[in-house]
């Protein structure tokens, strides 16, 4: 059943990518084509430059923000990179260069910080500024915020809740004659650099996306026999079949390849620890053993 929800989200994910790019299985090839004319060449050989920094595992969230990036400027015009910003907000062409750090952004690498502000200001452009945020985590609906002055009965008041993501309040007079909100989570809605975002990333999967400059090629390295058979044998004993992990791992490529078809995220919580160990294996990481060893122990 989990497994089938997988599925199901990437059949949505291609619908969406496809209205939005025209692609329907997304590749970094082609992303880069696309962002060239639009973005144009320097930038996006800046966003390239950005996503081969990235580890391997990391490299599918750092395309899936270049798609964002595309479609935003595309929604808001190339000049939204060097609009001058009020307060602390640099234009985002500077950030794009220096690769700093900015609020409210600074737990994100630095195209997925761009992705969400592109997300956010085609949000803004689309229905206009959020007057409050809320946590979604929570799903109580009623009085979630303060309300703006002149605020009125039926009123209807956008508020954020994600980078690119926006749902209304509805004021409303209580019993006692005071005014409140009830959110509305029908409306519940994405800006479109979210949703390409998202799509982009569910859509590709984790790759194998070779990159310019991909050298020697990452991908090819081989990798070693013990930590292979450690993870290879605990995915099929708990569940995996040979069709999904392939007859056997040689090269990172391969094992992005298994990591990916295994859908590891929509099977049982113990498989976390297995995504840990394949993605340490992937990326050459000193953690290796230990995550091997957690494996062992869980």
């Amino acid at each position: 059943m989990r497994q089938a929800r997988a599925e199901d989200a990437r059949i949505e994910a291609r619908r969406v990518i496809q209205n939005l790019l025209g692609e329907e299985r997304p590749t970094s090839s082609l992303l880069i084509d696309d962002a060239r004319p639009v973005i144009g060449p320097d930038r996006t050989a800046r966003c390239v430059a950005l996503a081969l920094g990235a580890s391997l595992t990391r490299r599918s969230a750092e395309l899936a923000s270049i798609a964002a990036l595309l479609v935003g400027t595309r929604e808001l015009g190339e000049q939204w990179w060097t609009q001058a910003r009020g307060g602390k907000l640099p234009p985002p062409q500077e950030v794009l260069d220096t690769a700093a750090a900015i609020e409210p952004w600074t737990d994100l690498t630095v195209l997925e910080m761009l992705a969400a502000w592109i997300a956010d200001d085609a949000a803004d452009a689309l229905w206009g500024a959020a007057v409050a945020q809320v946590d979604l985590n929570s799903w109580q609906a009623e009085d979630r915020f303060d309300l703006p002055e002149g605020a009125k009965p039926g009123q209807r008041l956008v508020v954020h809740f994600d980078a690119g993501g926006r749902l209304d309040a509805v004021v409303t007079r209580r019993p006692d004659e005071d005014l409140g909100s009830n959110l509305d989570f029908q409306s519940l809605r994405y800006s479109r650099p979210a949703e390409t975002q998202w799509s982009w990333g569910v859509a590709a999967g984790l790759g194998p996306h070779p990159l310019p400059g991909d050298e020697p090629d990452p991908y090819a390295r081989e990798v070693p026999e013990e930590a292979v058979k450690i993870l290879y044998d605990w995915a099929f004993r708990h569940g995996a079949t040979s069709d999904l992990l392939g007859e056997r791992w040689r090269t990172v490529g391969e094992v992005v390849g298994a990591i990916e078809r295994a859908d590891w995220m929509w099977r049982s919580a113990e498989w976390f620890g297995w995504w840990r160990g394949a993605s340490a294996l992937v990326d050459d990481s000193g953690y290796l053993p230990h995550r091997l060893r957690e494996l062992a122990d869980g």
